[in-house]
Parts: C-alpha cells; structure tokens; sequence
C-alpha cells in the first residue's frame, strides 16, 4: 500500500487534519508545529487530541509529520536566535509528546558566513541539548538544495551532524526529492545511485520520510522551487520510479506541492493508480 499524506493546515486542530486526510484518501499528512513564518503556536486541546488518536488508529495511518517553522535557525550567528530555536525544539518536542511515536522535521539551517563545520557543530550540539531518552518522536534533518549558506545539502553533511548526536536512535532523515535533485544528486538519471549512495553515507536505515515534490528548476540550480506531480523537471516517470523503488516504496511520502486541497486530491489518485503494490 502507498503510504502517502500532504501538507495539511493545523488551525483547525489534530482530528479534523486527520478526517481532512481521509477524506483525500490519505492515510498520514504533515503540519506546522506552529506558524511556518513565525513562533507562535496552538493551546493544545486535549479532547482534540484524543479524537486524533482515536482517528488514526481506526482508520490505519502511518506515522504522521509535523514540521519545524522555517525561522528556525539553531545554527545562526546571532544569539538570540539560536537559543530561540532551542526553545522552540523543547516546546515542539514536549507538544509532539501528545501525539507520541511520530515525526519532527525540520531544517537543519544556515550557517551565516560561519562555515559548514562551525554550522555542523553548532546544530548536533543544539540536538544533544534538545533530546532525551524519554522521548516518543524522531527528529529528522530533511535534506536541502543548497542555496546560500543552507546546510544538509550534502549526505556527507547530514552524516557528520548525526555522527554527533548521542542519541542516534532519537534522530533519522527526511529526503525531499526537489531538493536533492536540485543540489545535484541527479534521481531523474541516477536513482539507483544516488539511493547507493545515500545508503553508503548515511545508511538507509536513518531514512525515514520523503518530501514527494517535482522541481520549477532544473538539475542542479539550487533554487528550492517546488512544482506539482509530474509538472517539473523531474517528472511523472521518476516520481513513479520513486514511489516504487524497492529501497523506497514502503516510507510515508508527503507532497509539498504548490496545490489547494483539491489539487493534492488529484495528485493522490495519481499516485496510487501508478504505484505497484
């Protein structure tokens, strides 16, 4: 079975996010922890969530992905911000606790002129002060397209920041299609090896979820511009190769594409009608 979800809003809470994903036959979705642009987040509603765990229980669902704000910087230059991101990772973490045994993605961020290895050391030092032992919920680095100073562009980049996080088990990947092929890992001609090469680097144990998203921009550039199913530069035949890839097929895959609720109706059906169980 295709495990597949989208972007869906959480101003209307946790339980109608999951009737909304049933309702586009999807069996997971992903959601802002908090205002993508911003810091402010949610009461949470504890009989919202209880319907919620209620919901995805009876109906099957597979894990769901909450994402970071993307103001979220734990390896700016500035202070302030890296220990408001620390804040934020220890609030998310604890409210992600409610909804227990799921996922956190977030990016791992912009080193600022500091460098890649002040960056890396910066972000796996924030992670080790953020996770416990206790907690339910993998934190995933998702992987990026390497504009500006954007860390995680690399496989070998994400490796070392996991390489020094203590609790290893704790932390995992998110593989955003438009971003690799735009950093140029090229999965339009490549995906085997590029899959090989993941695993040889990272290890495809760590690779948890997958951003399902087609690029505005061609291999390479460096842009991070999203386009719809089958409408960009990587198009329908390598998301089909994705989707059925053997080292792939059983991950949730989450569609970020530029779409209304409508369009993310359209893109499900066909996905599951080119998916091969």
């Amino acid at each position: 079975m295709l495990n597949i979800g989208c972007h869906l809003s959480a101003s209307n809470g946790y339980s109608e996010m999951a009737k909304q994903a049933i309702e586009i036959h999807a069996n997971t979705f992903q959601f802002f922890t908090r205002n993508p642009r911003g810091f402010k987040a949610k009461d949470i509603d504890e009989k919202d969530i209880t319907e919620f765990l209620q919901i995805v229980q009876e109906n099957n669902f597979v894990k769901v992905l909450a994402h970071a704000p993307y103001t979220l910087n734990p390896c700016s230059t500035d202070k302030r911000i890296r220990d408001l991101a620390k804040e934020i990772f220890i609030d998310d973490l604890k409210r992600m606790e409610y909804i227990p045994n799921n996922m956190y993605n977030f990016h791992p961020g912009s080193h600022v002129g500091q460098g890649i290895q002040k960056g890396i050391e910066i972000i796996s030092n924030t992670l080790n002060d953020v996770i416990t032992k206790e907690q339910t919920t993998t934190i995933l680095l998702e992987t990026m397209s390497g504009k500006g100073s954007e860390i995680g562009s690399k496989f070998e980049e994400l490796k070392q920041i996991i390489d020094k996080v203590k609790l290893k088990d704790k932390v995992g990947v998110c593989l955003d299609t438009c971003h690799i092929y735009d950093s140029g890992y090229d999965i339009v001609n490549n995906l085997d090896s590029v899959i090989e090469q993941f695993d040889n680097i990272i290890g495809l144990d760590k690779l948890k979820a997958i951003h399902l998203n087609d690029s505005k921009n061609p291999f390479s550039s460096h842009k991070d511009r999203h386009e719809q199913i089958g409408a960009g530069y990587l198009g329908i035949k390598t998301i089909e190769k994705i989707i059925n890839h053997s080292k792939l097929k059983h991950l949730p895959f989450f569609l970020e594409t530029p779409n209304e609720i409508n369009g993310y109706t359209k893109e499900i059906e066909l996905l599951k009608n080119i998916y091969k169980d």
